[in-house]
């Protein structure tokens, strides 16, 4: 009989081994499954709330006049001015304008802007190609909702080639503007650097 006793016995706590081996494999995958699920929940909902973060920053902008950003001193430079301030996710402000304005009566006014820093600053606006504008127009209007910018012009600045493109730097405000010289109107972007 004991013959038999010590083999069954080692058989047995094999079994029992193997047992409680393939249940220690089993719980290491579930775990291992409930913390990459976990941590791909975390990932989305942090994406989530940084892109509505930017979405709302973007929508709630404020409304504000050419003049409240660049004093004219009683003598309007642009007409029909619509703009909007807003603020990134990061933190820096800017602004974005579209107006009617002559490009040889604006660009001498915006040169003549105060600069916080004058030496590095632009002392004339550059011409520039448009490309590299149209470019990072397009990547960014990819990842907005719906109504929430209008890229309507985006396609009649990619097929006219009349369209000018020049930047200025006068601290604190860095332009990028976007002419169209067969109506006069400019679409300004305005970067705040602090």
């Amino acid at each position: 009989m004991k013959k038999y006793i010590l083999p069954v016995i080692s058989a047995l706590l094999l079994i029992s081994c193997n047992k409680i081996e393939e249940k220690i494999d089993q719980t290491v995958q579930k775990t291992t499954e409930t913390v990459q699920q976990k941590a791909q929940q975390a990932v989305e909902e942090t994406v989530k709330k940084t892109v509505s973060e930017s979405i709302n920053s973007l929508t709630n902008s404020q409304d504000v006049k050419f003049s409240q950003v660049f004093p004219d001193g009683g003598k309007p430079v642009v007409s029909e001015d619509t703009g909007k301030k807003f603020k990134f996710p990061n933190g820096s402000e800017g602004y974005i304008f579209k107006y009617k304005s002559d490009i040889a009566i604006l660009l001498p006014f915006l040169e003549k802007q105060p600069s916080s820093d004058e030496n590095k600053s632009d002392e004339t606006a550059r011409k520039i190609d448009g490309q590299s504008i149209i470019d990072k127009i397009s990547f960014v209007s990819k990842f907005l909702p719906e109504n929430t910018f209008d890229t309507s012009f985006l396609e009649d600045i990619k097929s006219d080639k009349n369209i000018e493109y020049y930047k200025l730097k006068r601290l604190p405000y860095n332009s990028t503007i976007i002419y169209n010289p067969k109506n006069q109107t400019v679409i300004q972007y305005v970067e705040v650097n602090k």
